[in-house]
């Protein structure tokens, strides 16, 4: 690769990234409230479960061992479960019943009224995600979606809808780790010892 073209990649990645940063404060709003119910939730004993395809998986893996271990500071433990990692239930039920459906029936499973449901999904339409953040609103969570500017349907189920502004699947994802890691440090806040 010719350095000038790749110096020029980086420069265009990085000019749009800070494009997509900065239009993250008119979402200042959504986010608080996402931070106000993340942690009323986790105050009242509720446990906030994530799950999202491929990237946003890792996400949401990553967000969940943000709450359960820490972000920065010691703390006691929070109830973070990402609905990504068994795969003993993630390939019976994609085996017996698809894969459409595999959120949703652990969803079923482990929900809980007044729990959190984030649904992680670039372009909001993942199948899966939406019919986890449907069968989250049937069991009484506060639901949450991470997407990208479209929204899709991911968005219209959530009560608390994230859209970073891009529909650059690099963009979006690096967005909705940030803003993940901003909504961890003001959980933590919120129970320092």
């Amino acid at each position: 690769m010719n350095p000038n073209n790749f110096a020029e990649m980086l420069s265009g990645h990085l000019r749009e990234h800070a494009r997509v940063v900065a239009a993250l404060d008119a979402c200042a709003d959504v986010i608080g409230s996402i931070s106000d119910a993340w942690i009323e939730c986790l105050r009242g004993g509720g446990k906030v479960l994530f799950f999202g395809n491929g990237g946003s998986a890792a996400d949401a893996q990553h967000l969940a061992a943000e709450l359960v271990v820490r972000h920065r500071d010691n703390r006691r433990a929070l109830a973070g479960l990402a609905l990504t990692t068994d795969t003993s239930v993630l390939t019976a039920h994609s085996n017996d019943f698809g894969f459409d459906s595999v959120y949703a029936r652990q969803v079923e499973a482990l929900a809980r009224p007044g729990d959190v449901a984030v649904g992680i999904s670039t372009s909001g339409t993942s199948r899966n995600v939406v019919e986890g953040l449907r069968a989250a609103n049937a069991a009484g969570c506060v639901t949450v979606s991470f997407t990208g500017a479209a929204g899709g349907p991911c968005a219209e189920l959530a009560r608390l809808a994230r859209k970073v502004p891009s529909g650059g699947t690099a963009h979006v994802q690096e967005c909705h780790l940030m803003v993940g890691h901003v909504l961890c440090a003001a959980v933590e806040a919120a129970f320092a010892d």
